[in-house]
């Protein structure tokens, strides 16, 4: 049991056994939190929990986790469609797909199982908290936790505090995320937060300046990993992070902010009606079918 802030958590909720959800849980239960993953089948529930398994089996392999941890972190795990089973829990961290109506359907939801002590915090990368918030009768204890991918390995946490927070709520929120090893940051409440807000444009050009000609898919990789020192580039991490999920955060920015370098690129609204993902569909602005991959030809 952790004494956060003014309250007590113990037992942790998250909405979604996606990539983010499960890797929230994971260091949620490793940080000897009960957990409780919500999906909405048996089957994705059941993968989520597979995913946790996974990673941590890897985590043993490499040294990095012992087996007796690995095992005590499964035993708090537990996975359920039931979305009665977050009722009793401290705080629960959504990690669904970035839609606002779908977010706010399941908060609605929660609202009204949830007793009052517990916070809502959502993963949201570019949506905003006070849009949230509004849908529930606990707009002071709406918050956001905005994770970064993979969550097990990045050490980064922006807590987002909106214009409904109450400071309590935001000081058990950033003493939470600390107890679950990571580091938190705190954010204003706008679309994009700090990181996302600095690192779309610096993706969302690279794009424009490839469609330019002013250098090589790879050659602008190189420049920016050689030059500045940046662990990858520009479109390594683009295909890494998903095309689909960068194109849907920059429109959700664009909207908020109305200015141009927000507004994705015609380039990558032409590889996603292809199909080209990144990673996750074996092709983006690398062919992921090859080994080392290489540069997609793109008709430029």
């Amino acid at each position: 049991m952790n004494h956060i802030g003014n309250g007590t958590i113990s037992k942790v909720g998250v909405l979604g056994g996606g990539l983010m959800g499960s890797g929230i849980a994971q260091v949620a239960t490793q940080a000897g939190f009960a957990t409780v993953v919500r999906e909405v089948s048996d089957a994705l529930a059941q993968r989520a929990r597979g995913s946790v398994e996974k990673s941590l089996a890897r985590g043993v392999a490499r040294g990095k986790v012992t087996a007796e941890a690995s095992a005590g972190a499964l035993e708090r795990l537990v996975v359920t469609a039931r979305l009665e089973e977050l009722a009793d829990c401290d705080v629960v961290i959504e990690a669904v797909v970035e839609d606002l109506e779908v977010k706010n359907a399941l908060w609605k939801e929660l609202d009204g199982l949830c007793p009052p002590h517990t916070i809502f915090a959502s993963n949201t990368s570019s949506l905003t908290i006070a849009a949230m918030a509004a849908a529930t009768a606990r707009a002071d204890r709406m918050v956001g936790l905005h994770f970064f991918n993979p969550v097990p390995l990045m050490p980064l946490v922006e807590v987002v505090k909106t214009v409904t927070t109450s400071p309590e709520t935001f000081d058990r929120a950033f003493a939470f995320a600390r107890a679950l090893g990571k580091e938190p940051i705190a954010a204003k409440d706008n679309s994009g937060f700090v990181v996302n807000l600095l690192l779309v444009p610096y993706l969302l050009d690279a794009i424009t300046q490839l469609e330019r000609g002013v250098a090589s898919v790879e050659d602008i990789d190189r420049g920016m990993t050689l030059g500045t020192g940046h662990p990858m580039g520009p479109f390594t991490l683009l295909d890494f992070v998903g095309l689909d999920t960068i194109h849907k955060i920059a429109e959700i920015m664009f909207d908020e902010y109305r200015e141009r370098r927000y507004a994705p690129p015609p380039l990558l609204k032409r590889m996603i009606l292809a199909g080209m993902y990144g990673r996750k569909s074996g092709k983006g602005f690398y062919d992921y079918s090859q080994d080392p991959p290489k540069a997609t030809p793109l008709g430029l």
